[in-house]
């Protein structure tokens, strides 16, 4: 009888863990945005937002995966239910919340315009010039480039690209006259090609984790996370791996 009893509790406590804490969300990530999101030399997810929800999912007692997704199809495979979340350097719209739940806010970034470093631009020659402005198609930056340029009769054409750095190589291979992006992006180009910041347009935009309306105990848990990292020394060693500011 004695057996019998222990044979039950050790295959009960093999059993347990199996639940709640071994429960596997997906991130889908932007494959091309680093700092904050990119797959490494090695072919392994990186960047400032992995490492992030690798924390938090530790710290909360669930597992990720993160797995790269187009970027314009990012929201459509979540509400798929192909993805679980987006921690992505996704920017909190009114038109993505009317279709997603976002955490509070984790991080600001401002928009920019990029040139080739021996450039005599100006900004307001951009504004005025028939030029050729490359964008990450997808992007609330581009939709509010589209938006203000129809508004303001502003004279370039927006060229659309996957990813910001494929705008990149396009500006630095003098295919396009500028490219315009968020500046942790721009930030990475500056350091490693021939281009510079030329200066800043539009609005500060706040960057949010996005999951399916429903799934609002993930989105407990993302919020949860983020409050306990920011507390944490860890959220500073971060800040200065990946984005140096």
């Amino acid at each position: 009888m004695h057996r019998l009893v222990w044979l039950f509790l050790a295959l009960f406590f093999v059993a347990a863990p199996v639940g709640a804490a071994d429960k596997v969300y997906v991130n889908g990530i932007d494959a091309n945005y680093p700092p904050f999101a990119y797959v490494d030399k090695n072919g392994k997810p990186s960047g400032f937002d992995v490492d992030a929800l690798d924390w938090i999912a530790k710290k909360m007692g669930f597992q990720v995966k993160h797995v790269p997704v187009d970027w314009d199809g990012i929201i459509p495979n979540l509400l798929a239910k192909k993805i679980d979340l987006i921690c992505s350097g996704m920017t909190i719209t009114a038109e993505r919340a009317q279709k997603v739940a976002f955490s509070a806010p984790y991080w600001e970034v401002k928009n920019v315009f990029v040139v080739k470093k021996d450039s005599p631009l100006t900004i307001n020659e951009i504004y005025a010039k028939p030029l050729t402005v490359g964008m990450q198609a997808g992007t609330s930056e581009a939709k509010w480039m589209a938006d203000a340029k129809t508004k303001e009769g502003w004279k370039f054409t927006i060229k659309l690209y996957d990813s910001s750095p494929m705008a990149i190589e396009d500006l630095v291979h003098g295919r396009i006259d500028v490219a315009a992006m968020n500046y942790p992006p721009a930030r990475d180009a500056e350091r490693k090609k021939p281009v510079k910041i030329l200066g800043t347009f539009g609005e500060v935009e706040e960057f949010g984790v996005a999951v399916r309306k429903e799934d609002q105990e993930l989105l407990a848990k993302i919020n949860q996370g983020f409050a306990l990292l920011k507390a944490d020394p860890y959220w500073e060693e971060l800040i200065a791996k990946h984005l140096n500011q």
